[in-house]
């Protein structure tokens, strides 16, 4: 299924978290949810989980909630849980060194299979089991990854973008503050994490639970 334009982008977010509460409802036995369970799990309202399913269909009954197992298999196949997605990563400091170590440990899915990095001493190495490669390997190593992790300087971030796109990559996920020029093709995703926490802190202060 394409999500891009079956569903909104909202709540292809939101998929994730059901499946990963619905795995440990899976783990733990239990057959049946309610949409309120699932909202008191996720932290999403009641109203947005049903409309977010009637995407899909009718997944529960009225009165009933929702089957566990039926749900669970019907979001791996959705989110593709039975494929496994190679990711690379470009730039091993601190950050890099610390998502290699996680390497989306709890993803089934998903997984670090090599990273970059313009130090000499850290190429030939490995980081939680991920090989580390010079930065000048990239284009002869990088092979048929499409998804990048960018946790690079900004000053060097559009550059390697740019080589990276050049070997056929269709997403990057940039940790850096550096606003990237790409082909409307390729997909981005910024996450800056001091902008993430003076978000945090504002709403902290201003919207109080």
């Amino acid at each position: 299924m394409n999500l891009q334009h079956k569903i909104p982008q909202a709540t292809a977010r939101r998929l994730p978290l059901y499946y990963r509460f619905l795995s440990n409802l899976h783990n733990q036995g239990k057959t049946r949810v309610s949409s309120k369970e699932l909202s008191d799990a996720v932290k999403v309202d009641s109203a947005t989980i049903r409309r977010d399913f009637s995407y899909f269909g009718a997944l529960g009954k009225k009165g009933y909630g929702y089957n566990v197992d039926y749900l669970l298999e019907f979001f791996k196949t959705t989110l593709a849980h039975d494929e496994m997605t190679e990711v690379a990563l470009v730039g091993v400091g601190n950050l890099g060194t610390a998502l290699l170590n996680y390497n989306f440990s709890r993803n089934n899915n998903t997984k670090l299979a090599m990273a970059f990095d313009r130090s000499k001493q850290k190429a030939g190495t490995f980081i939680g089991g991920v090989p580390i490669y010079h930065i000048d390997d990239l284009e002869e190593k990088i092979g048929d990854v499409e998804v990048v992790i960018l946790t690079v300087p900004a000053s060097a971030a559009q550059e390697i973008a740019d080589r990276i796109v050049q070997q056929g990559v269709k997403g990057i996920v940039n940790f850096t503050p550096a606003r990237l020029t790409l082909p409307e093709d390729v997909r981005i995703h910024h996450i800056d994490l001091s902008v993430e926490l003076q978000s945090f802190v504002y709403f902290l202060k201003n919207y109080p639970l």
